[in-house]
This record gives structure tokens, sequence and C-alpha cells, in this order.
């Protein structure tokens, strides 16, 4: 473990709690809005769902720019990969949703 790993660890675990909290926060506020007012607008369900969807790749985001600082090829072309996926799976649900 090399000393600037304790560092990254508490930027991620920093990155990870808010975003949790935030999406926690966005669903449980639309939720109650959704259960006084049923016909508002779902926009802050949809944003915590978001939030919580791209949390992880916050997390791969912050893990690839620490690995370019540190000039760890291999660990940055390996993240990078995870993200092209991440990225991936989101427009393939985006381009190939259907509603039933």
């Amino acid at each position: 473990m090399k000393p600037g790993d304790s560092q990254l660890e508490l930027m991620i675990g920093r990155v990870l709690r808010l975003g949790v909290l935030t999406s926690t926060a966005c669903l449980a506020i639309g939720l109650l809005l959704a259960l006084v007012q049923p016909q508002s607008s779902p926009v802050l369900l949809n944003v915590g769902i978001l939030l919580l969807i791209a949390t992880p790749a916050a997390r791969v985001v912050l893990s690839m720019v620490e690995y370019a600082i540190a000039k760890d090829r291999t660990f940055l072309i390996l993240t990078s990969i995870v993200l092209f996926e991440l990225i991936a799976g989101a427009v393939a649900a985006l381009v190939f949703h259907r509603k039933i």
C-alpha cells in the first residue's frame, strides 16, 4: 500500500457517501411528494435513481484520475475499460428500452 492510497480511499469513501446520501434525500422527498400529490411530477424520484446509478461511475472516474496522476498505466487502462463498460451498458439500456 502506497502512502497516497489512504487518501484515495478516503476520497472515494466521501464520494460514495455523498452520492448515496444525496440519492436517498431525493428519493425520500420525491416519495413524500408523490404520496401527498399523486399527480405531481416524479422528477425527484428520477434524479434520485440517476444519482444512485451514477455514484459507482463517479468512483471509477475518481480512480482513473488517481491512477493517471500516479502514472500507473495498467490500472488506468483497466479502469478505463470498466468505465467504458458502464457507459456502454447505460447507452444500451437507453437505446434498447421498450415498454411492454
